[in-house]
């Protein structure tokens, strides 16, 4: 018996085939690869004592991981693969890096304590993004729990580069042994409270209709920091931080406020 020949479509009958199209998490996984890749490049400008290099690339990693946010939300592109990635990245840009750049610039005369010292904000910086992972349930928030390890890391930045570019960072002050030490360990336990912190948020009209002061401190710290640059940049993250802290302790004078206290067992037999 003859086999028939399999039955063939016209060639204009077939179905043209789609092109495939790009994952929606490759996109902002480029600008979280290329926060890692600048966090490694700021690594070897440490190595070979560009301070100044160093920073701007820190401060490019951070620029990135904005990006990465802001990318993913606005595809839809959020992901598992996404976050773990990001908290990769993070962890090298924003906790060894900043690590590694103030204790060659400061701390690598202190020996042995330099070392722990300096090893404090990595080590922060790697709980603060492991709990970020296990509490983050997908959902967009307005704020962080705990300072963001980006902004621990360019307060880092600003320190450096205002002192290394004008020799002291205040009269009477300069990056010495125990003024890292009263800078630095305050700032790195920031990341393991639950005070809250501003996000970052998207520039859109809406942002700056439902806050309008919040839009106008961010549109501030920029001009502030465009205008006197190193200067102005320590100033805008000083403010970040000292906002939160001032907002987290209004908060627990008006819970103390508002208390309600509890009768005393004697008091419930009182006529």
């Amino acid at each position: 018996m003859s086999r028939k020949s399999p039955i063939t479509q016209p060639e204009e009958t077939r179905r043209p085939r789609r092109p495939r199209q790009i994952p929606r998490v490759a996109v902002p996984s480029f600008f979280t690869l290329m926060n890692l890749f600048a966090g490694f490049l700021a690594i070897t400008q440490i190595h070979e004592e560009q301070y100044e290099y160093a920073c701007y690339l820190i401060i490019l990693a951070g620029f990135f991981d904005l990006l990465d946010g802001m990318v993913a939300r606005l595809a839809n592109g959020q992901s598992r693969f996404g976050m773990e990635l990001d908290s990769l990245s993070d962890v090298v840009s924003f906790g060894v890096a900043p690590s590694y750049l103030i204790y060659i610039y400061a701390l690598s005369g202190s020996g042995v304590f330099g070392l722990l010292a300096s090893a404090v904000p990595v080590l922060c910086a790697a709980v603060r993004l492991a709990r970020f992972n296990v509490m983050h349930d997908g959902s967009g928030s307005s704020y962080f729990h705990g300072l963001p390890a980006p902004a621990q890391a360019l307060a880092i930045v600003a320190l450096v580069l205002n002192e290394h570019l004008t020799g002291r960072l205040f009269p009477l002050f300069d990056l010495e042994e125990v003024h890292v030490m009263v800078i630095l360990f305050p700032l790195s336990f920031l990341m393991l409270t639950s005070i809250r912190f501003e996000a970052i948020p998207r520039p859109t009209i809406r942002y700056v209709q439902l806050h309008p002061y919040m839009a106008m401190a961010f549109i501030s710290a920029g001009v502030i920091t465009a205008v006197f640059q190193q200067t102005g940049f320590l100033i805008a993250i000083t403010a970040y931080i000292v906002l939160g802290i001032v907002r987290a302790g209004m908060e627990v004078v008006r819970g103390i406020r508002d208390a309600t206290p509890e009768p005393l067992e004697s008091d419930q037999y009182h006529v």
